[in-house]
């Protein structure tokens, strides 16, 4: 089978990946507002996807397999310098574009000291889960057409990515609020979502450093420099 039947397969028959409607970047914040339980549900739905016989941490390959054993050898291989691939000797990029070596090494210990709190959380994830990706009617249904990215990890890593893209619809205090509304407990939330966010956020930044893109690395800097802060004040 082909890797988006294997996903396909893993999903409930609630989650989408050929939605119908509109880019979700469409909705404005007064939009969201309305229907941001509609987006929650839908990302809920797909953690709770049957995971069965699929090991380990990671972004699947071609086959739905995973490359790490634990998710800080996932976490922590993410940023090696030496990895194979496009990011082969990325720290290079500390020479040659905006991108600041002590921010990005401040936050990658951060998302280190947090990492036990996200081990043994095996969850399917999208992980492409930005606005300009997903599909909504507005109403009814959000889609998910994009899986390129999926893979095993912590599902906050989903509303981490929601967060990095439109700070300012507040993905985390909605989320710790509708969690409290349906009686939805998670453990650690805020440690996790902290974890989730650096390592999402240093990722994102460093490619928009690479193609010299000045004013979404600010934007995601301000971001992630502030996120602690809203987080412990849940």
């Amino acid at each position: 089978m082909s890797k988006d039947h294997i996903i396909k397969s893993m999903l409930s028959e609630q989650v989408s990946m050929t939605p119908n409607g509109f880019l979700a970047d469409a909705l404005n914040p007064q939009q969201f507002a309305k229907v941001y339980e509609l987006f929650f549900d839908s990302i809920l739905k797909i953690s709770a996807s049957d995971i069965a016989g699929v090991e380990g941490y990671g972004e699947f390959d071609e086959n739905c397999k995973t490359e790490y054993s634990t998710c800080r050898e996932f976490l922590v291989d993410t940023f090696a310098n030496d990895k194979e691939g496009y990011w082969y000797h990325w720290k290079e990029l500390y020479d040659t574009t905006l991108l600041d070596r002590e921010f990005v090494e401040k936050y990658l210990m951060e998302m280190e000291a947090r990492i036990e709190y996200c081990e043994g959380r095996r969850y399917l994830v999208n992980n492409n889960t930005f606005f300009e990706i997903m599909i909504t009617d507005g109403k009814t249904q959000v889609g998910f057409p994009d899986w390129s990215r999926s893979g095993i990890c912590d599902f906050l890593l989903d509303f981490a990515i929601m967060d990095l893209n439109k700070p300012y619809l507040n993905i985390p205090e909605l989320l710790f609020e509708y969690c409290g509304k349906q009686n939805i407990v998670i453990p650690d939330f805020k440690e996790r979502f902290l974890c989730m966010a650096y390592y999402k956020g240093i990722d994102v930044l460093r490619w928009h450093a690479s193609i010299d893109d000045e004013e979404s690395c600010m934007s995601i800097m301000k971001s992630i420099s502030e996120l602690k802060d809203r987080i412990y004040a849940l």
